[in-house]
């Protein structure tokens, strides 16, 4: 995963290898639960499929989020602009919190 720190903003760029997993798991979660709903499934199984949905959307901000956290300390004990990019990953981290 390349980084660059620009406009005191970390940016990742990951390749389409790094992108698909992220993305497939929830694609997958979604469609199940379109499925269930257009069957006119038991509630409770809805309800418990709309939150493995909701669940793997906080697994991914989290892996989003340590991912920025993991490259921007990295990033900081190498670089002379130390202090903006720890604003930055700090700034990243209050929001990773506010979606616990």
């Amino acid at each position: 995963m390349e980084h660059k720190f620009s406009e005191s903003r970390l940016l990742l760029r990951r390749t389409p290898e790094e992108r698909e997993p992220l993305l497939r798991r929830i694609e997958g979660q979604v469609r199940s639960l379109q499925q269930m709903l257009e069957r006119d499934c038991y509630h409770p199984d809805e309800l418990r499929q709309a939150n493995a949905v909701i669940a793997a959307m906080q697994e991914i901000a989290l892996l989003v989020a340590m991912q920025h956290l993991t490259t921007g300390v990295d990033h900081a004990i190498y670089s002379e602009q130390r202090e903006a990019v720890l604003e930055e990953v700090k700034s990243v981290l209050r929001s990773a919190l506010k979606q616990a």
